[in-house]
């Protein structure tokens, strides 16, 4: 499952695991803004979290409505244990991609010497 969990998928699944029982529409796009450091389309957030949710990654329940939205009612998410298990995944695969290097990289003169024969 984790090949399939690109990093947006992962960044609105991690708001949800932040957010707990907050995690709505609205609160998991200011979290994935907060969190990626730049501007995210609320299109792209909720077509994330219905992809995410024919997955079976995500579940959703609707709350009841308030006055401050014309009583709509808003749509809440929670992560599914399949859904905790491709965030683990794909941690898994990151961690083993970056095994035996030190981050923050730093280029090197042999890199970059190597770099400019090719």
């Amino acid at each position: 499952m984790a090949s399939d969990l690109g990093a947006f998928e992962q960044a609105v699944l991690l708001a949800i695991v932040r957010l707990r029982d907050d995690a709505y529409g609205r609160a998991i796009l200011k979290e994935v803004k907060h969190r990626l450091e730049r501007d995210v389309a609320a299109g792209a957030v909720h077509a994330t979290l219905g992809r995410l949710e024919k997955k079976g990654l995500v579940r959703s329940r609707l709350g009841s409505g308030t006055p401050i939205r014309g009583g709509r009612a808003r749509r809440f998410y929670g992560l599914q244990p399949a859904g905790q298990r491709a965030l683990n995944d794909a941690r898994a695969a990151i961690d083993q991609l970056w095994a035996g290097l030190r981050w923050p990289l730093k280029t090197t003169s042999a890199t970059s010497a190597t770099w400019g024969r090719i």
